[in-house]
Order: C-alpha cells, then sequence, then structure tokens
C-alpha cells in the first residue's frame, strides 16, 4: 500500500514537521510505503504526479487552506495536524477504508479547503506573516540594548552608531511592520492577492493611529471581506475585467478601508488599547501573579496550538504598546514543558519508555529555545497525566514571572537571548521562574505518571525474535 499526503500547520513550524513524521513512521510500522510533502517555510519532499497517481490513499493534515487541485478527481482524507500525531495509525486506516473522505472537485480546486476557512484561520495567516518581523525585529532591537539602554538615542552620552543602527533596523523597521503584515497576512487570507494591499494599509494606519495590533485585526478582517467581495464575487464583462481588478478593486477597497480605519475603528480601539495598556502596567504583585497563572495554563494547555497561540499573539501585540511582561511570562511557560519532561526523563526513569527518555535528552535544547512543541510526543502518549502536569508547571513559571514584574525586550530566543546584557530587567528572578516551573513540571510528571512495567517484555520479546 502507498499513502502520500501533504501536512502543514498556521505557522509553518512544529506541527507541519511532527504530523508528517508520525504518519510516516506509523505507516511504516504498518508496512506501508508513505511520503508526506510538508508545506511549512518551504515546501519540502514535494509530491510528484507519479506518486499522487500510484497512491492508494491520500491524507492531507492541515490546520489553513491549502491547494488542492493537484489531487482533482481523488478521494483525500482531511484531518488536523493535531489528529494526525494523536491518532496516526486510526487516520490511516480510516483513509485506507474510504471512511470519511472526499472527492476533490476539478471544477472548483480549493472548495474542499474553503469549507474549512474561518476567523481563526485568517488570524493564523496573519500571525505567519507577522512572526518574522517580530522574531527577527524584537531580537535585533534586544542586541542593540546590549551597547546600554540609551546608546540607541543620538542624543544621549553613551550613544553609539552600531546601536543605533540596530534600534532602526530592528525597532524602526523591523518590528514596525508587525501590525501592517499581520493586517495583509489577514486580509490575503480571506480575498487571496487582492486583499494584500489594502490589509497592509488597514495594518499601516491602526499602526499610526493608535490601536495597533487590535486595531490591525479588525481592520485586516474588514479589508479581505471587502476586498473578496469586490475582486471575486461580482461578475465583470472580460473586456473590462482586466482594468477592474487592476484600478477599480485596490483603489475603491483601500479608499473604503482607509475611510473605516480613520472615522470608525481607530479611536475606539485605540482608547481600548491605552485602557488595557494602563491596566497591565499598573498591575500589582497579587494581579501580576493571578495573570501569569493565566498565561501560564494556556501556553502549556495545547503546546503551540489555539489556545497557545492566542494568548502569545497577545503578549506580541501588545510589546507594540510598550508591555513587555507578557511576552516575558509567555516565554518562561514556553520553555517550561520541554524542560520538566527532559528533567522528568533523568529523575524517573522507570516512568518513561527508553524511546521516551530518548526523546527527553533533545527537550534540553528545545525548551531552552523556546519550542513548546518539544512536549507534544509526552503528553499525546499519556495525556491525562501529562498535561495537567504541564500547565502546574507554566503557571508556575508565568505566575513568578509577572509577579516580579519581569519584562523582556526580546518576543523570542529563549534563554540565548538572555546572554544578551539588558534585555531581561530582572533576570535572577527570571532565571528562579524558570528553574521553579522545570522543577514543578518534573516532580508533577514523575507523581502522576505510572511506572512502566511492559517495556523489559518488549525488549526481551524482541531480543527473542532477532535471536
Amino acid at each position: 500500500m502507498k499513502i502520500v499526503g501533504i501536512t502543514a500547520c498556521p505557522t509553518g513550524i512544529a506541527h507541519t514537521y511532527m504530523s508528517a513524521e508520525k504518519l510516516e513512521v506509523t505507516a511504516a510500522s504498518l508496512g506501508y510505503q508513505a511520503k508526506f510533502e510538508t508545506q511549512g517555510a518551504k515546501v519540502e519532499n514535494e509530491l510528484t504526479r507519479a506518486e499522487i497517481e500510484a497512491a492508494d490513499a491520500i491524507i492531507i493534515a492541515v490546520d489553513k487552506d491549502i491547494d488542492l487541485s493537484r489531487f482533482a478527481g481523488k478521494e483525500v482524507k482531511r484531518v488536523s495536524t493535531g489528529r494526525a500525531i494523536k491518532e496516526a495509525e486510526k487516520v490511516i486506516e480510516e483513509a485506507l477504508n474510504n471512511q470519511g473522505t472526499m472527492r476533490v472537485s476539478s471544477e472548483k480546486k480549493a472548495e474542499s479547503s474553503q469549507q474549512k476557512a474561518g476567523i481563526y484561520n485568517h488570524f493564523m495567516n496573519g500571525v505567519n506573516y507577522m512572526l518574522p518581523f517580530v522574531i527577527a525585529g524584537g531580537i535585533i532591537i534586544a542586541l542593540s540594548f546590549a551597547f546600554g539602554i540609551t546608546a540607541s538615542d543620538p542624543e544621549s552620552a553613551d550613544y553609539n552608531v552600531l546601536a543605533g543602527a540596530l534600534s532602526t533596523i530592528g525597532g524602526g523597521t523591523a518590528f514596525a511592520m508587525m501590525v501592517p503584515a499581520l493586517g495583509a497576512g489577514i486580509a490575503s487570507s480571506i480575498a487571496g492577492k487582492p486583499g494584500f494591499a489594502p490589509g497592509i494599509v488597514a495594518g499601516l494606519l491602526a499602526a499610526n493611529g493608535g490601536s495597533g495590533f487590535l486595531g490591525g485585526m479588525i481592520g485586516g478582517l474588514l479589508a479581505g471581506y471587502v476586498t473578496n467581495f469586490m475582486a471575486n464575487k461580482i461578475s465583470i464583462k472580460k473586456q473590462f475585467a482586466a482594468i477592474y481588478q487592476l484600478i477599480v478593486v485596490p483603489l475603491v477597497s483601500i479608499l473604503l478601508i482607509g475611510l473605516a480605519m480613520v472615522f470608525l475603528i481607530d479611536q475606539p480601539i485605540a482608547w481600548v488599547l491605552d485602557a488595557l495598556t494602563s491596566w497591565l502596567n499598573g498591575l500589582g504583585n497579587t494581579s501580576g501573579l493571578l495573570f501569569g497563572l493565566l498565561i501560564g495554563v494556556m501556553m502549556a494547555a495545547d503546546m503551540g496550538g489555539p489556545i497557545n497561540k492566542s494568548i502569545s499573539t497577545f503578549s506580541i501585540g501588545l510589546m507594540s504598546a510598550g508591555v513587555n511582561a507578557p511576552i516575558a511570562a509567555c516565554m518562561a511557560a514556553g520553555m517550561t514543558p520541554p524542560l520538566g519532561l527532559a528533567l522528568a526523563t533523568i529523575l524517573f526513569k522507570n516512568k518513561f519508555t527508553k524511546e521516551e527518555r530518548t526523546s527527553g535528552q533533545s527537550c534540553w535544547i528545545l525548551g531552552a529555545s523556546y519550542i513548546t512543541e518539544g512536549a507534544i510526543p509526552f503528553a499525546v502518549a499519556d495525556p491525562i497525566r501529562v498535561i495537567p502536569s504541564l500547565m502546574l508547571g507554566s503557571a508556575t513559571a508565568a505566575g513568578i514571572s509577572m509577579a516580579a514584574g519581569v519584562t523582556s525586550m526580546a518576543p523570542h530566543g529563549g534563554i540565548w537571548v538572555m546572554l544578551i546584557p539588558n534585555v531581561m530587567n530582572n533576570l535572577p528572578m527570571y532565571l528562579l521562574a524558570l528553574v521553579a516551573g522545570t522543577v514543578v513540571t518534573a516532580l508533577s510528571v514523575g507523581l502522576l505518571k505510572k511506572p512502566v512495567t511492559i517495556e523489559e517484555t518488549e525488549e526481551k520479546l524482541t531480543n527473542e525474535v532477532e535471536v
């Protein structure tokens, strides 16, 4: 049996590759041939027409819209990347038996994917557009602080030319594109290429008008739906179609979105954002602790899924308003699950299989690099015991971080950005939060998980077969 398919998640990072690997490994264990194309930051392991034609089953494990035209006339099994990771064997068997499959129409190449489209997918597409600017820009800003807090200010006594250049590149340019990229990504997800220009204009107006990332999200949605209606829903005679798409659609859509942003959206949303910013900046120790606990629980609840992405995107957006404590708490809460599991595999070896203990070694690097998804294989294997443990540990780390008022000038990078001077305002307390969360996670996992009792039997049987 030959199985092919595609995996893709909104950010194109962990879930894309983990689901492909899980499906390929499971298929091989069942005696099938499998090849999965990954549509992450770039398309890898691309399927050929011959491979698609020869396939006995096609599995599309995606959390966003993709082009299915290559599979026209074929039966495909569509699932989320999360289900592909958790129930790979069941998904494969259902695909082979045509359970829950659908035939891709040759007339409307993206019909099946459009049915899945929703506001969350549009938002995640915007986040996908935004993240490179946020991560690169934020870390470049952090590098400028290595020369001193005020070293990038030309009027400061400790002004440094390189620090000024880094600040201009990271903060004045890359980071400033965060909200416009968000708006463009959301609008493009809804309307396709025609939505890009109105979306980026909506984002720029939001950034300049004070409504920030909230305005960018609303403006991106409005730009997408308005442009989609104009570009894709209105029928135009062929002789006028080119000029209509080239001039009328961008002109009218940008004008309408611009007027709506200036007169209807910017001021109310800016007021809400200012109020939120003032409240967050005024959080005391107790309120900060409670907010941190909430951040930690959300970060560990699905490890890179919708809940995790929601709170991390919210925290990234607050950075544009000068609120840098939530992102520090997010980063601590996101590092804790893999680090805690790595420690647990050392402290409680009898609770993990040999394969899990080996995976635990890589979790040190994944956790240190703020890649929460490193914890997913452990959570999939024992969700009832592992996920609550991760939530408890992450809540501990984020709660301590927020209560101590720790701020981060970098939105990503894990422990590596801590090596840059002046990035963290209270590094000792942040390290304490990280260590405490890691220990709580490890101890919770160790107490809740049951000892592995079948591993020795499996190894013995394997050795007997080999002999």
